[in-house]
């Protein structure tokens, strides 16, 4: 008897059986941002994709921004909103604007979008037990653009302590050594808390379809490039792709194996990445 073939969704499980089994127990650092935040549909499927991955072993640590949010709310309040190298000019004001947005509001609904699905997670900010302490600093061209904080250093006794029971979901809000709170770029907050806990990888959600050798070309997606490459190459990239790759390398130099940059505004995009083989944005890897 001829055997009847399976349904082609098979063939996709058994394909991404060997990444379940290689990732098993591996802490996986996600930054959240753009459409993937925006869309109601996709912040669904997010919050759905992140507690497979933990139920499927791994350790998924969630690190997100809200720059649309915090630029609609200083709009209506008619305060300036004003950037620099892709770093916001924050003043005591916007910095309380941030907090609000970010704390109050963003992190909270991802929490609750994520347990909602069957995982319990656990809103932080870099404030909660120390987790992050930033030094001011100043934007690409030397100027001074407020409390804008560089992470110094991350607590990953923090972090290992409730990764141990709940997923956690950090908003890059931290505070210097007086106190003073500062406003932290989400990438490069997800890059230094990948890099101190030592994660497998890192991915980074994006508003195109990764790296693109030619911007204006969609067919040009590089999907993979060594450290070195993405070195060479880094002074010839523009907009928000370079601060991108940059806290790619940073990762990857603080120990990371591997960072994906992928489109969030494609639906399931983080396990298309990690679980099948072709993948679906930009893979960093070590130089050889």
């Amino acid at each position: 008897m001829t055997p009847i073939q399976p349904h082609a969704d098979i063939g996709t499980l058994l394909e991404a059986l060997p990444y379940i089994r290689e990732f098993h127990g591996r802490t996986i650092v996600i930054k959240y941002g753009g459409a993937a935040m925006e869309d109601p549909l996709l912040r669904e499927e997010f919050a759905r994709d992140i507690v497979l991955l933990k139920y499927v072993g791994m350790n998924p640590i969630v690190v997100h921004g809200g720059g649309p949010e915090i630029t609609a709310v200083m709009e209506r309040l008619g305060m300036p909103v004003e950037f620099r190298g892709g770093l916001r000019v924050t003043d005591a004001d916007t910095v309380d604007i941030a907090k609000m947005v970010l704390i109050g509001k963003v992190n909270t609904d991802i929490v609750a979008r994520i347990s909602r699905h069957g995982q319990p997670a656990v809103g932080l900010s870099g404030q909660d037990g120390n987790l992050f302490r930033v030094s001011r600093q100043a934007a690409p061209d030397g100027s001074d653009i407020g409390f804008v904080g560089k992470i110094d250093r991350v607590d990953v006794d923090v972090l290992n302590h409730v990764a141990q029971d709940y997923i956690p979901v950090i908003a890059s809000i931290a505070d210097d050594r007086d106190g003073q709170t500062h406003n932290v770029n989400a990438d490069d907050a997800a890059s230094a808390v990948a890099a101190a806990l030592g994660a497998h990888k890192i991915l980074f959600l994006t508003d195109v379809e990764g790296w693109l050798a030619d911007p204006a070309d969609d067919a040009s997606l590089i999907s993979e490039a060594s450290a070195d490459e993405v070195e060479a190459a880094l002074d010839g990239v523009g907009g928000g792709m370079r601060p991108k790759l940059r806290a790619c390398l940073e990762a990857i130099q603080g120990g990371v194996s591997s960072a994906h940059i992928v489109d969030g505004r494609v639906a399931h995009s983080i396990l298309l990445e990690l679980f099948t083989d072709k993948g679906c944005g930009t893979k960093i890897r070590r130089s050889r």
